[in-house]
């Protein structure tokens, strides 16, 4: 089933993410708020409705491919083994060919899963590319994906909120031109300072009931909402 730009249907992307959930259950607030990072992103970009939609699905099914990757693995509460590791790496790969046996052929949905942990200099994975060779959606999530799991709870870190929130700021200052395309981490880090991302992280925390997948959001009248 697919939307009318012909992508994966709403209710095909909340089974598939569901199908994740029930093995990695830090995964459901981790994908409701990379969805909401990157909408928000992507609306201060001005991009169109058609672009934001592309990008929704994107970010939503970025893991799906950890569906594969063994429950022991994803939920250890310690550092992974090397070879831990190199089997939590092929989630890039298993997504993108998960989507592709599906029917998809969206470019910008397909780059985002495939390539959302490459590094700006080349040292990411899984096809190693750099800087302008690494896909324009998959720079900027890379960025977002970073941010939500440095300020979220995990088997190995507890800690949350804007204490949190300050420390992967840091991180991602620290990381520009090595992990991260420099203007990507201005664009997020400026709206974060400006206060335009905080109530993501302060209402759909690990602690909040998780919504069901939408393409529609509207990340503005979510905040407006959720403000009022």
């Amino acid at each position: 089933m697919r939307t009318l730009t012909g992508l994966l249907a709403p209710e095909v992307i909340q089974a598939m993410v569901g199908l994740l959930e029930a093995k990695d259950m830090s995964t459901a607030a981790h994908t409701w708020r990379v969805v909401l990072y990157t909408r928000a992103l992507a609306e201060k970009a001005g991009l169109n409705s058609e672009e934001l939609e592309r990008l929704t699905v994107a970010a939503a099914l970025h893991d799906i491919g950890k569906i594969e990757i063994p429950s022991a693995i994803l939920q250890k509460p310690g550092k992974l083994t090397e070879d831990e590791f190199e089997i939590m790496k092929t989630h890039t790969i298993l997504g993108h060919d998960r989507l592709l046996r599906m029917g998809e052929d969206d470019r910008v949905v397909l780059d985002l899963v495939r390539h959302h942990h490459e590094r700006f200099d080349g040292l990411g994975y899984p096809d190693r590319l750099t800087g302008d060779r690494i896909p324009v959606a998959a720079r900027y999530f890379a960025v977002i994906d970073s941010f939500d799991a440095m300020t979220s709870i995990r088997p190995y870190r507890k800690e949350t909120g804007v204490g949190a929130a300050e420390k992967a700021i840091a991180e991602l200052e620290s990381g520009i031109r090595t992990r991260y395309c420099p203007g990507t981490v201005e664009m997020f880090v400026s709206m974060y300072r400006t206060g335009e991302l905080g109530w993501i992280l302060e209402y759909f925390n690990d602690n909040a009931a998780v919504p069901k997948f939408s393409g529609g959001i509207d990340v503005a009248g979510a905040r407006k909402n959720l403000k009022g």
